[in-house]
Formats: structure tokens, C-alpha cells, sequence
């Protein structure tokens, strides 16, 4: 008698093969490289001047020898990220209780979390900027970008847990907040780490883009600054070097986050227990 056919509604395991683990490192690095092979061909054959497309080893050279200036920048722009990051954690998973805790709450605040998401942060910096010290002005933005996946993702996950196991808790003489931290927040947990995972980047994105609104008006010592600054000075190289520090910060950021994820996840979730072959 043979075997009846799998159910179209069960989603397939995540089975990793041997190779998925080197091949997940070799391919993005051989296609880094054959990017720098032809970004640093395409200069040499066409004589393209520094000013318009440095070539990648004089990015590097410029690296090393701008490091003082730029570590210095590289640091102002990270801290502002963490910090935004770290309010836009605390602001979005403690809201996104309180709407779960209560509708009442959810209805009348929800919507205006809405509307802080769907303007751009482009035309808030310079308002900011205005009212607000600079540096505080730069610390809105990163929390004001950050701050509406991490509580909309936990929101979600909180109102996705099984009504059943919330019915069995309280047969069972569970208190509001036992439901909430025994079950709720477990069972949350996927959606919040991805919240985080997406926020991680856009609280870097946000704080690149104060500083830049910042830095028009002749202010401010952050990355973003140093982009502009090379900009009006035709100083190219520094420019890709600015950028190239600010895409490794990002690459870091949302690394370290998935591995965290990683962690937190591995022994029970599906999304992170990978099967053998």
C-alpha cells in the first residue's frame, strides 16, 4: 500500500547539506572579488582620474592612511546607532505589551506610530534640528526609524500566540502577567528577533541620514559628515573609504543580531534548527 501524499499546507524542513555552510562563505566572497577584479580593470583600461572612480587599492591606501580621522567618525556614528537601537528596543517591545495588555491603548497610540513610520525621515531631520541639541536631534532620528519594526513585529507576535494555550493557561489560574511572561513573550520571541534584525540596520540608516541633515549646516563629526565633506572636496577616495566603514558597521550589526537569533532559537524553532541529510 503506498505512502498517502504530504499535505499541501505543510511547509517542507529546512535540510542543510554538507556543502550549504562553505558554500554560504566561498560564493559572496569569490563574487566580492571578481567585483574589486573588474571595478579595478574597468579603471586602469579607461585612465579613470581619482576624482571621479578611485580604484579599490587606492580606497584601501586612503583607509589606512585617513584610519585617525575616520575611527574617530566611525565611532560618533556608532554609538548614535546603539543608542537609538537600544531606545527603539525598549520603546517598541514595552509599547507593543501595553497594546496587548490593552486595546484601549492600542487603538488610540497605534496609529501615530503608523504616521512617524510613513514620514520620511528626510524632512523630520531638519525639524529635529531646529528644536531639538544636535546630537539629541541625531538620536530622534535613529530611535524614530528603528523604532516602528520592532514594535510593530512584536505586536504581532504577541497576538499570533494559540488562543487555545492562552485559554489552558487560564484554566489553569494563570495571572495576566504569568500568560504574558510564561507564554506571550516565548512564543513572541521569533517575531521580536526579526524586529530586531530589521531595525539593527535602519537605526544606522537613520543616524546617517541626521548627520547629513546636520552636517549641511556645517556641523557634525559622524561618518555621514565625512562623506560630505569629501564631496565638496572632490576627495573621492575618503569618500568610498567613509562608505566602505559604513556598509562593514551595517554588515556587523545585522550579523551579530542573526547570531543572537541564532542562539536564542536554535534548540526549539523551526526557523533555526537546521536538519542533516
Amino acid at each position: 500500500m503506498s505512502a498517502p501524499p504530504p499535505r499541501i499546507d505543510e511547509a517542507p524542513a529546512r535540510i542543510e547539506r554538507p556543502l550549504d555552510r562553505p558554500l554560504r562563505v566561498l560564493l559572496p566572497i569569490a563574487v566580492l572579488a571578481l567585483g574589486l577584479i573588474l571595478w579595478e580593470g574597468v579603471v586602469r583600461l579607461y585612465g579613470i582620474p581619482p576624482y571621479v572612480l578611485p580604484s579599490p587599492g587606492l580606497v584601501l591606501s586612503t583607509l589606512v592612511s585617513d584610519w585617525g580621522v575616520l575611527l574617530s567618525s566611525l565611532v560618533v556614528t556608532l554609538v548614535t546607532t546603539l543608542e537609538g537601537f537600544a531606545l527603539a528596543v525598549i520603546g517598541g517591545v514595552g509599547l507593543a505589551v501595553l497594546f496587548n495588555q490593552s486595546r484601549l491603548i492600542e487603538y488610540s497610540l497605534y496609529p501615530y506610530a503608523v504616521i512617524l513610520q510613513v514620514t520620511p525621515i528626510v524632512a523630520i531631520a531638519p525639524l529635529l534640528l531646529i528644536y531639538l541639541p544636535q546630537q539629541l536631534a541625531v538620536l530622534a532620528c535613529a530611535w524614530i526609524v528603528a523604532f516602528f519594526p520592532v514594535l510593530a513585529n512584536t505586536t504581532l507576535g504577541l497576538n499570533s500566540v494559540d488562543h487555545n494555550l492562552s485559554d489552558l493557561f487560564r484554566l489553569y489560574g494563570a495571572t495576566r502577567g504569568q500568560v504574558l511572561w510564561e507564554l506571550k513573550l516565548k512564543a513572541a520571541l521569533p517575531y521580536i528577533l526579526a524586529g530586531l534584525k530589521i531595525a539593527g540596520g535602519l537605526s544606522l540608516i537613520g543616524a546617517v541620514v541626521a548627520e547629513i541633515a546636520a552636517g549641511s549646516a556645517g556641523s557634525g563629526s559622524g561618518l555621514a559628515y565625512r562623506i560630505m565633506e569629501s564631496a565638496y572636496r572632490l576627495n573621492i577616495p575618503r569618500m568610498f573609504a567613509a562608505l566602505f566603514l559604513l556598509s562593514v558597521s551595517g554588515i556587523v550589526i545585522f550579523f551579530t543580531l542573526s547570531f543572537l537569533s541564532h542562539l536564542l532559537l536554535r534548540r526549539w524553532h523551526e526557523s533555526a534548527v537546521a536538519r542533516e541529510v
